[in-house]
C-alpha cells in the first residue's frame, strides 16, 4: 500500500484567497503553531494562528474473519476519562500511509489484516489545522498480542457490526475521527453484506 489512493490534492482556491503579510512560529514541534498576518480579498486584515500540514494520522476500522468489529476503550488524559474508539495512530516522518496503518493495527490490538480497503479520510479541524487523517477499513482480521506503547492504556474489544452502529447512534463512540470513520465504511460494510 502506497500513499492513500481516495485523497485527492487540494487546489488553491485563487478567487477566494487570503493574501499573507507576515508569519512567525509561535511553538515548534510535533505540533507547531503559526501566527500570520492576514487579508481577506475584501480587505479585512487580522490575525490567524493554526497548525500548519504536519503530523498525520491514520484510522482503522478492523472486521475480524468472523465478522466481528473491533473496537478498543482508551484512556484520554485531556478528558481525564476512558472513551470507546477505534484503532488509530500517528503517521511517523516519511512512513508510507498504508504501512502506518497496518503497524498501528499490529500494536494497538494485536491485528493483522487480508484486506485493506481506503475510505476518503479527512480533514478533523480545518479551521485551525493542515492535519490530514487517512481512513482504512480493514478485513479479515486476525487478532494477537497487542504492543501498546508505554503511554498507551487500552482495552480491545468486539462487537458485532450492527451493534457498533447501534453504539455510535447511541452516541456510546465520542470521538468524532472514529464515528466519521464508521460513517464512511457504513456502504462498504453494506455492500459486503455485514450490514
Amino acid at each position: 500500500m502506497n500513499d492513500h489512493p481516495n485523497w485527492r490534492t487540494l487546489k488553491e482556491d485563487e478567487g477566494q484567497a487570503w493574501q499573507t503579510l507576515s508569519s512567525r512560529q509561535l511553538v515548534t514541534g510535533i505540533r507547531p503553531i503559526t501566527e500570520d498576518q492576514v487579508r481577506t480579498p475584501g480587505g479585512t486584515e487580522f490575525t490567524y494562528q493554526y497548525r500548519q500540514r504536519g503530523p498525520r494520522a491514520v484510522f482503522i476500522l478492523p472486521v475480524t474473519s468472523e465478522g466481528q468489529l473491533v473496537l478498543i476503550r482508551q484512556y484520554r488524559y485531556p478528558l481525564r476519562a476512558t472513551i470507546t474508539e477505534i484503532v488509530a495512530g500517528g503517521v511517523e516522518p516519511g512512513e508510507d500511509i498504508g504501512r502506518a496503518a497496518e503497524r498501528e493495527l499490529l500494536e494497538e490490538v494485536g491485528g493483522t489484516a487480508q484486506e485493506w480497503v481506503p475510505l476518503p479520510g479527512f480533514y478533523p479541524q480545518p479551521s485551525i489545522s493542515g492535519v490530514v487523517f487517512y481512513a482504512y477499513l480493514a478485513l479479515g482480521v486476525t487478532l494477537g498480542e497487542a504492543h501498546l506503547e508505554p503511554t498507551e492504556t487500552i482495552e480491545r474489544f468486539t462487537v458485532s457490526v450492527p451493534e457498533a452502529y447501534r453504539m455510535l447512534a447511541a452516541g456510546e463512540i465520542q470521538d468524532g475521527s472514529s464515528a466519521l470513520t464508521l460513517w464512511q465504511a457504513q456502504s462498504r460494510l453494506r455492500e459486503r453484506g455485514f450490514l
